[in-house]
């Protein structure tokens, strides 16, 4: 009767266990775009020519305004501090917009803002990144341009 007894209060305890919804982690940082763009392999992977402006930063004079584009780029957080991540993914972000940018024959992207989520987050200096339990994210959104010298 004893081991009926235990063995119903284990198949309790484990369903109840076992039906506490899971809650991931999703912590937002807002960090500067700087310490990005002042990374060493920044510099390598991309284009000197080229320049990012986030939204309500000021710009060089506009001369012709292109398509809008979005990158959303994730990274492995396993093993990276969660600022480390968001720079990574950040960096991934600015390649893919800059590779569409130079497609559309632009040197710049202009009134960039964090779009995770489909949520805009405009500053001058930062960008928005998630950072959860495994898988680091950033979403950029921009405007092709090509910028007076």
């Amino acid at each position: 009767m004893k081991s009926a007894l235990s063995a119903v209060a284990m198949t309790i305890c484990a369903s109840a266990l076992l039906s506490t919804p899971a809650l991931a982690r999703d912590t937002k940082y807002m960090l500067p775009l700087q310490e990005v763009l002042d990374m060493p392999v920044a510099k390598e992977k991309l284009d000197d020519s080229f320049r990012f402006y986030l939204s309500g930063q000021k710009t060089p004079k506009v001369l012709e305004r292109f398509d809008s584009g979005v990158s959303n780029r994730k990274t492995n957080g396993v093993g990276k501090s969660d600022e480390d991540g968001c720079r990574w993914a950040a960096l991934s972000a600015l390649i893919a917009l800059q590779d569409s940018a130079k497609a559309q024959g632009a040197n710049a992207v202009v009134d960039i803002v964090s779009y995770y989520k489909k949520n805009e987050v405009a500053s001058p200096t930062d960008y928005e990144c998630h950072a959860g339990a495994v898988v680091v994210g950033v979403a950029l959104k921009g405007t092709y341009a090509r910028i007076a010298r």
